[in-house]
């Protein structure tokens, strides 16, 4: 059950830190034995030709709340903390989407609190894999590749949709990240 959604960012390219969306949750966002944090709780992806425009999405469900997050294109997908290159091969472009005030791990930090995700190479049209960079000092980032090129025009256009809902007995937030398809 949909409880809200919205538009955060239009069909755009995400250059030049063009995508920054702010949300304050103070601390603690849920008492205790919840995690102090917006939470990761699973992954999902999907294909939509049918819509105008058709794209390819992936998305980010959290509980506790919606964290800030920033997208924008990279060069290279760097790990968090320790700085090592992770390898994207089969990708045109890169982009990084680092999700602030956020975790991905249990409460004791032992494990992933990601209970379920679609394999790291999706191969879609637009959305050709994803990789995680990183849950490190409330920082949780992602590497997304695209399958066009920068230099390719024109850019695939983004657009990121937040969607408050329940889904299996959850209050889950959702940040969908969707890949316009249209010139492929």
């Amino acid at each position: 059950m949909v409880i809200a959604s919205k538009v955060t960012h239009e069909w755009a390219w995400p250059g030049a830190g063009a995508f920054q969306t702010t949300h304050e949750n103070p601390v603690p966002v849920a008492p205790p034995p919840a995690a102090p944090l917006p939470t990761l709780y699973s992954i999902g992806s999907g294909q939509h030709p049918a819509n105008t425009p058709p794209y390819d999405q992936l998305s980010f469900r959290f509980e506790g709340g919606f964290p800030g997050y920033d997208i924008d294109v990279v060069p290279q997908l760097i790990a968090d903390g320790s700085g090592e290159p992770i390898p994207m091969p089969n990708t045109g472009s890169i982009l990084e989407v680092a999700f602030r005030g956020a975790q991905a791990h249990t409460a004791d930090g032992s494990a992933s609190s990601v209970t379920s995700a679609p394999p790291a190479a999706i191969g879609y049209v637009a959305l050709t894999k994803y990789a995680s960079a990183g849950d490190f000092e409330g920082v949780v980032s992602y590497g997304i590749g695209i399958g066009r090129p920068l230099d390719v025009l024109p850019e695939t256009k983004v657009r990121v949709v937040e969607v408050e809902k329940i889904e299996q007995g959850k209050h889950l937030y959702v940040v969908a990240i969707q890949f316009d398809r249209t010139s492929w």
